[in-house]
């Protein structure tokens, strides 16, 4: 059984892809500093699963302690790397932040590996394409200066990583560019849980359905898009964590050696405005919204083509607006139910 380490293991995106490993075999090692997470998510996945996983808290900015984890944990096979800030919004107001954390844990967790034969799933993002010029976008369209901090922190990161393919190291090294995850888990034990005010959409969104937020503000109605609300490809989580198994998969392949990227969504852009129409179709539910002005570091449209996810990872998206909506306000109703 393939020991795998997965930072940011108790996070959204984390959690929901420790327990798609188990479903396929692994064995995963969660790393976590729980500083937009919650140790209670591993009582939540041991219920969905049945399994304990091994579980570190650690800020992987700290060198030494990272280099100690490597030493504990020096079976590890591959590693996904999920832990960074993420906040768009944030970024753009506490750059150096988003600078320090993002990379200094990426550096620290390649140096303390960087002698051993490791399959590395990068989580990347694509804001790497900024404002695309073509639409759907491919891997292939140019990387453009980013729109944020951390934005760019992900274009470094994924420039790091090829630099260290190309210098001849033991590690094989795939970055899936993805798009919005949205939705949860269908036990409704997992999803996203937001500390404080939420940065993305869809929770604020469940949060004002359910009366902890007064209503959404939707960030600008005049951008060149058919309501004129900002056009994303949403992607249901659960397909997503799938993607990061898949990509591991593929790494175990003899044929595949050094560095590819992915883009990893459903090929459909979705906008905000739609979105907030969906949810209130699938549960009944309506929303109090107003619309405001429009936020830095926000890019007006983007979408993905998937055709080399699908044709090389052998990963394709199954799950709808609906569903991710759906099991969106099922955790949300879960979570103020019993909240953690």
């Amino acid at each position: 059984m393939s020991k795998i380490l997965v930072t940011g293991g108790l996070g959204y995106i984390g959690s929901h892809t420790v327990v798609e490993l188990i479903n396929a075999g692994f064995e995963p090692v969660i790393v976590d500093d729980l500083s937009n997470s919650h140790p209670k998510i591993l009582d939540q996945i041991i219920k969905i699963t049945g399994r304990r996983p091994v579980f570190h808290q650690l800020d992987l900015s700290d060198e030494h302690g990272v280099q100690n984890l490597a030493a504990a944990e020096h079976d590890i096979t591959g590693i996904i790397h999920f832990a960074a800030f993420k906040a768009v919004g944030e970024s753009v107001k506490e750059p150096l932040k988003y600078y320090r954390n993002n990379i200094y844990s990426l550096l620290n967790l390649l140096n303390a590996y960087y002698s051993r034969p490791v399959n590395f799933v990068f989580s990347s993002s694509c804001t790497v394409y900024g404002q695309p010029d073509v639409l759907p976008v491919t891997e292939n369209a140019p990387v453009k200066p980013a729109e944020s901090p951390y934005g760019n922190t992900k274009q470094i990161a994924e420039e790091i990583l090829k630099d260290m393919v190309a210098s001849g190291t033991n590690y094989k090294v795939t970055a899936l560019r993805y798009f919005n995850p949205v939705g949860a888990h269908d036990s409704a034990l997992i999803g996203e849980l937001p500390i404080g005010v939420p940065q993305n959409l869809v929770p604020f969104i469940t949060q004002t359905a359910i009366g902890k937020r007064e209503k959404i503000t939707v960030f600008g109605d005049d951008y060149h898009t058919a309501d004129g609300s900002c056009v994303r490809d949403y992607i249901h989580v659960v397909d997503l964590a799938k993607a990061h198994v898949a990509a591991l998969k593929l790494m175990q392949e003899n044929d595949f050696s050094g560095y590819d990227v992915f883009n990893i969504g459903t090929g459909n852009g979705n906008s905000v405005l739609q979105i907030i129409s969906a949810f209130e179709r699938v549960t009944g539910v309506k929303l109090n919204y107003s619309i405001g002005s429009r936020r830095s570091g926000d890019v007006e449209q983007v979408w993905g083509d998937v055709s080399k996810a699908e044709k090389q990872l052998h990963w394709k998206a199954g799950l709808g607006i609906d569903a991710m909506m759906a099991s969106a306000w099922a955790w949300e109703k879960y979570i103020s139910q019993n909240p953690l």
